[in-house]
């Protein structure tokens, strides 16, 4: 082992060795979890609180190995939440369609159900 990476610190190297490594998702190693997103208001509000952390990382003048480390830690919980949120929004386009499709069609028992639906899915990504 060189003497470079003998005098590292432990943080540096790991940082190192993480955001140096393969460029293409499907090839990296899954060394985080970061936060679950079970359910949308989940996946929303870790969504917004980790935007927020990313931001005040990005604040500084200089982003050494630790804020890079804390950026690329911060990324699976994001990532967790945009699969979610993503998986959530593809769904409420179908239903969306359903309410569209309905009110063509004169449709208003159908209509009112699906718009009800779609709405109380909505309000949970923009109130």
């Amino acid at each position: 082992m060189s003497s470079v990476i003998k005098t590292l610190p432990a943080t540096a190297l790991v940082a190192m060795l993480t955001v140096g490594g393969p460029a293409h998702a499907d090839e990296r190693p899954d060394h985080f979890k970061g936060l679950p997103a079970k359910t949308l208001e989940e996946a929303v509000r870790n969504f917004s609180e980790h935007n927020h952390k990313l931001e005040a990382v990005l604040a500084q003048d200089t982003l050494t190995s630790r804020e890079l480390f804390a950026i690329h830690e911060l990324t699976y919980t994001l990532e967790n939440a945009l699969e979610r949120i993503n998986s959530e929004l593809e769904s409420l386009a179908e239903t969306l369609e359903e309410v569209h499709v309905a009110s063509e069609a004169a449709d208003s028992e159908t209509v009112r159900s699906k718009a009800r639906e779609y709405l109380s899915v909505s309000r949970k990504v923009i109130p």
